[in-house]
C-alpha cells in the first residue's frame, strides 16, 4: 500500500526516542495484520472526549481493529459528543481555575475532563433517557444485555440522527456498532450511567438489577471471542492506550484460561504496544514495562513489544494514519 503525506512526513522525520518507538509500532502493527492476525485496542484515559474517533472510527471500518475493550467513560463519552458536541466547553486555562472557578463550572452543569467540560443536560441527562427506554423494554420482554449492546441498539435505530452534532464518520462506536465489533466494558459501573442505573434500580424504574450484563460475564465473552480467534498465528495484538482496568482486564484472558481453565493450547498475545505518560514505579501496573507481562503468562519472550511514552491524543492518531495509508 503506497503511503499518503502524512505517513510519509513521519517515515522522514521519525528517527529516534519516542518517534522511533511510535515508528516501530506502527510497522508492528501493519505486519501483524499483513501475516493474519487481529488486533485488540483498549481504550483508557478520556478518549473519547478527545475525539479519538477522527481517526479510531476509519480504523474500524478499514477492519484495521477487530475488537475493543474500553472503560464504561469512552463508551458513553463517544455518543455524549456525538449528539451535544456544540455544547461542549473548552477551558484552555484550566490549569489557572481557582476552586470558585470550578464551583462555578459544577453550577453551570459543566462537568470538566481537563480542558474539555461535557453538558450534564445536553449531553448526559438526554443520553440517560434513551438509555433507561431501552433497558425498561428489556426489562419487560425478559432480555438481558451488555453496556455496549444497548448502545448499539440505539444508534442503529436511528432515534438519535437528528440530534447529531458532528459528522457520524467521527464516531467510533457507531462504526463499531455497524460493523457488530466485539466490545468489552469492565467496570461500567464506574461510569456515569453506571452511576444512573444504579440510580434508577433504587427508585425502582429498573425492577432487575441484572437487566444490565456487566464484569464477569464481560471476561466470559472475552474468553470466548480470544479462543475463537487467536488461531492460527500470529493470532490476536494488543495495542493498549493508557492504562487501568481497560488494559489490565483483557491481557488477563490469557493466563486466566492457561492457568486457571488448564487450557495449555492457548496462544500468548500476538503483539504489544501501549502508549502511556505514565512512569515504572514500585508497583505501578500502567508503568510496567511489557518484559513484567512475560512472568505472568501475558506475552512470551519472543512478542513483538513497543512502549510510546507520550501523550496518546498526539501518537495514536498518528500511529493509526501510518497504519491507514494517510
Amino acid at each position: 500500500m503506497s503511503k499518503g503525506p502524512i505517513s510519509a512526513f513521519m517515515e522522514h522525520h521519525f528517527r529516534h526516542f519516542n518517534a522511533a518507538a511510535l515508528m516501530d509500532a506502527a510497522k508492528g502493527y501493519e505486519r501483524h495484520l499483513d501475516q493474519g492476525g487481529r488486533m485488540l485496542i483498549t481504550l483508557g484515559g478520556a478518549m473519547s472526549t478527545a475525539e479519538l474517533g477522527l481517526s479510531l472510527a476509519e480504523m474500524i471500518r478499514k477492519d484495521k481493529v477487530h475488537g475493543i475493550c474500553c472503560t464504561g467513560a469512552n463508551l458513553e463519552e463517544d455518543v455524549f459528543n456525538l449528539v451535544a458536541h456544540d455544547h461542549y466547553v473548552r477551558v484552555p486555562h484550566y490549569r489557572d481555575l481557582t476552586p470558585s472557578d470550578e464551583e462555578e463550572l459544577l453550577n453551570r452543569h459543566l462537568n470538566r475532563v481537563t480542558d474539555t467540560c461535557i453538558p450534564e443536560e445536553e449531553a448526559m441527562r438526554r443520553i440517560e433517557r434513551e438509555v433507561l427506554q431501552g433497558w425498561q423494554a428489556a426489562e419487560a420482554k425478559g432480555r438481558r444485555l451488555f453496556p455496549h449492546e444497548f448502545f448499539y441498539e440505539l444508534l442503529l435505530s436511528g432515534k438519535l440522527e437528528k440530534s447529531y452534532q458532528i459528522d457520524p464518520q467521527g464516531s467510533w462506536l457507531l462504526a463499531a456498532a455497524k460493523k457488530n465489533l466485539p466490545i468489552f466494558v469492565p467496570g461500567w459501573e464506574d461510569s456515569t450511567l453506571g452511576n444512573m442505573f444504579s440510580a434508577h434500580v433504587m427508585k425502582g424504574d429498573v425492577k432487575n438489577v441484572h437487566v444490565v450484563r456487566t464484569g464477569i460475564e464481560y471476561m466470559i465473552a472475552l474468553s470466548d471471542w480470544y479462543r475463537k480467534n487467536s488461531l492460527p498465528a500470529p493470532g490476536i495484538g494488543f495495542f493498549q492506550i493508557a492504562g487501568g482496568i481497560s488494559g489490565d482486564f483483557p491481557i488477563c484472558v490469557v493466563p486466566m484460561l492457561y492457568q486457571d481453565m488448564g487450557l495449555h493450547d492457548i496462544p500468548l498475545w500476538g503483539y504489544f504496544c501501549q502508549i502511556s505518560d505514565s512512569t515504572t514505579s514500585y508497583g505501578s501496573y500502567s508503568g510496567a514495562v511489557p518484559n513484567e507481562k512475560i512472568t505472568w503468562g501475558k506475552l512470551g519472550k519472543d512478542t513483538p513489544k513497543y512502549i510510546i511514552e507520550s501523550d496518546a491524543t498526539i501518537v495514536a492518531p498518528l500511529l493509526f494514519a501510518h497504519v491507514l495509508g494517510w
